[in-house]
């Protein structure tokens, strides 16, 4: 599963995980969020609902352009600097080609489409 995500000028596409997770993320698209900076390596964007954390473990190799959700907010996290594991944290898959369009600062509107 792949997901296509613009916002401002930017746009790139996700390959995701299989996981329950990330195919619970896929059923809620297309969807509009709002995308904004949030401290000094990721960039988050709230869901209009929960997703299943059914299966979810501690990971490792973490590394920038990972795409995650965060459980106890419910939000969805883009990594573009590294980053530890966090309890509650669950990868739902890598950015494809690269963490470029994540560095533009600001919030924006942000669109959410299956690939095609």
């Amino acid at each position: 599963m792949r997901i296509a995500c613009r916002f401002a000028d930017q746009s790139f596409t996700i390959t995701l995980e299989d996981n329950p997770t990330a195919r619970d993320l896929f059923s809620l698209l297309p969807v509009d969020l709002t995308i904004e900076d949030y401290s000094t390596n990721e960039k988050i964007a709230y869901l209009p609902r929960k997703l299943s954390g059914e299966g979810a473990q501690p990971f490792g190799d973490e590394a920038a352009g990972d795409f995650c959700y965060y459980a106890p907010w419910g939000n969805i996290v883009f990594f573009y600097e590294t980053y530890r594991y966090s309890r509650g944290l669950i990868r739902l898959g890598r950015l494809d080609g690269g963490i470029a369009p994540l560095l533009l600062r600001g919030e924006f509107p942000l669109r959410i489409d299956p690939a095609a």
